[in-house]
């Protein structure tokens, strides 16, 4: 039988409406990871794009992973359907400007906040979704 404490924790997880979901990666294995296969699998036209623009790309590319990353782990710990990375795109309004994120519309009951940063070999990820009610 269980008592008031266990029901409330059971009803709190049952009836959650938000999630984190995080990714640090490690600069000098991301770059030695890094190939055409990858890039052709996950990364859409518009994010190449975004990312070859820039002197080290790969830190583009390793901070647009993190993101993808993350916002999978949020959606995940929701119970919904899986989504395929490349279905998870990284934008940004204009050059380093506040990162965002393009999801099938399967996903559109979603708000969700996305903030990356990177410092010396590493680049970290977090996103913060929302049910909307």
């Amino acid at each position: 039988m269980k008592n008031d404490f266990e029901k409330d924790i059971e009803n709190i997880a049952i009836s959650k409406d938000f999630a984190v979901g995080n990714d640090v990666v490690f600069l000098p294995d991301f770059i030695e990871s890094f190939n055409p296969l990858f890039k052709k699998k996950i990364y859409t036209t518009e994010e190449v794009a975004y990312c070859e623009q820039f002197e080290n790309p790969l830190l583009r590319y390793a901070s647009t992973w993190a993101a993808k990353e993350a916002i999978y782990k949020a959606i995940k710990q929701l119970n919904t359907k899986p989504i395929f990375f490349k279905k998870i795109e990284i934008f940004r309004s204009k050059i380093a400007g506040i990162p965002t994120a393009k999801l099938p519309i399967l996903y559109n009951n979603f708000e969700f906040s996305l903030s990356i940063s990177h410092d010396g070999d590493y680049v970290w990820a977090i996103a913060i979704l929302k049910t909307k009610g």
